[in-house]
C-alpha cells in the first residue's frame, strides 16, 4: 500500500498520508511521494482544490519520522546543509511547492505534531476533529521548526501562541486552536470529511481565477508596508475586470440565478 494515497473525485483531489501504524509520520519515501503528488496536483487542469488528511483514527501527521528521516538530517548536517534544505521543504507543500495557488484544505483528524503541524499550517483552511491536538515538540529533541511551523503560526495566530507552543513544547487542543485562529472549525470526528467537502463545494462554486488570485494576493501582502499592500491588492483585484467570465457572472447576479445566494432569493450551491 502506498504511503501517500492520491485520488481525484470530480474537481477535488484527496491526499491521504498513509502510515497510520506510525501516526502518519513522514519518512523519506512519503516525503518524495508528497513532492510528486503536489506537483501533479498543481499541473492538473482537471482538479481545482485538494483536501489532505491522515489515515486512521489517531493522527493527521506526527511530523518527520524521527527514526529514519530526522536521523538522516543529523547525519548530513554541516555548514552547507541548510542551503540544500531551503529548496526541500518537508513534503513539498511546506516550502518549495508552497506557491500553489489552488486551494488546499487540511482535515486534521487527530495529532498534528512538529512537521505535521507545519503541513497543516501550509494549507489554506484547517478544519479539526474534536480530538485533534497541535504541538511543536521539536525543542524536546534539541531543535525547533524549520519548515514553516514558526513563521506560519506567527502570521496566522500571532507571536504569543507561537512562543507558548515552541517554548513549552506542549500541545494545544482543538478548541484552543479555534480560539487562536489556527483552525476555522472544530467538528465531531465523524463529520470531519463531510465538513471539509462542504467547504470545498463553497469554494468550487466560485470563479477559480478569482479564487487563485485572491489566495495569491493574501499570501503576497503578508508583512508588506500598508501602501505596498494596497497597491498590490488594487493591481490583482482590478485585473479581474479583464477576466472573461465576469460579464456572464454579473448577468447571473442581476438575474438572481447565481449559485449559493442567501436571503429571499436563495439558490442552491
Amino acid at each position: 500500500m502506498p504511503v501517500v494515497l492520491y485520488e481525484k473525485r470530480g474537481r477535488i483531489a484527496y491526499v491521504t498520508l498513509n502510515r497510520p501504524e506510525d501516526m502518519n509520520a513522514i519518512n523519506e519515501e512519503m516525503h518524495k511521494l508528497l513532492w510528486e503528488v503536489w506537483q501533479e496536483f498543481a499541473a492538473d487542469d482537471g482538479v481545482d482544490l485538494a483536501i489532505v488528511t491522515g489515515a486512521g483514527e489517531e493522527a493527521f501527521c506526527a511530523g518527520a519520522d524521527l527514526i529514519t528521516h530526522a536521523t538522516s538530517w543529523v547525519n548530513r548536517a554541516n555548514a552547507l546543509f541548510p542551503r540544500d534544505k531551503i529548496k526541500d521543504g518537508l513534503g513539498g507543500l511546506t516550502r518549495g511547492l508552497h506557491r500553489t495557488y489552488k486551494p488546499v484544505i487540511a482535515a486534521v483528524n487527530g495529532w498534528a505534531l512538529a512537521g505535521g503541524l507545519e503541513t497543516a499550517m501550509a494549507c489554506d483552511i484547517r478544519i479539526a476533529s474534536d480530538n485533534a491536538q497541535f504541538g511543536s515538540f521539536e525543542p524536546r529533541r534539541g531543535y525547533h521548526h524549520g519548515d514553516g511551523g514558526i513563521v506560519r503560526v506567527v502570521n496566522t495566530c500571532g507571536a504569543g501562541i507561537a512562543l507558548e507552543m515552541n517554548l513549552t513544547a506542549e500541545p494545544i487542543d482543538a478548541q484552543r486552536a479555534l480560539q487562536c485562529n489556527m483552525v476555522s472549525k472544530v467538528v465531531p470526528r465523524s463529520q470531519l470529511m463531510d465538513t471539509a467537502e462542504e467547504m470545498a463545494t463553497r469554494i468550487l462554486r466560485n470563479n477559480q481565477w478569482a479564487v487563485r488570485s485572491a489566495k495569491e494576493t493574501i499570501l503576497n501582502v503578508i508583512g508588506r508596508p500598508l501602501d505596498d499592500q494596497l497597491a498590490y491588492e488594487a493591481f490583482t483585484g482590478y485585473s479581474g475586470a479583464a477576466n472573461p467570465p465576469v460579464v456572464e457572472l454579473l448577468k447571473n447576479f442581476a438575474d438572481k440565478t447565481d449559485k449559493g445566494r442567501a436571503g429571499k432569493n436563495k439558490t442552491e450551491l
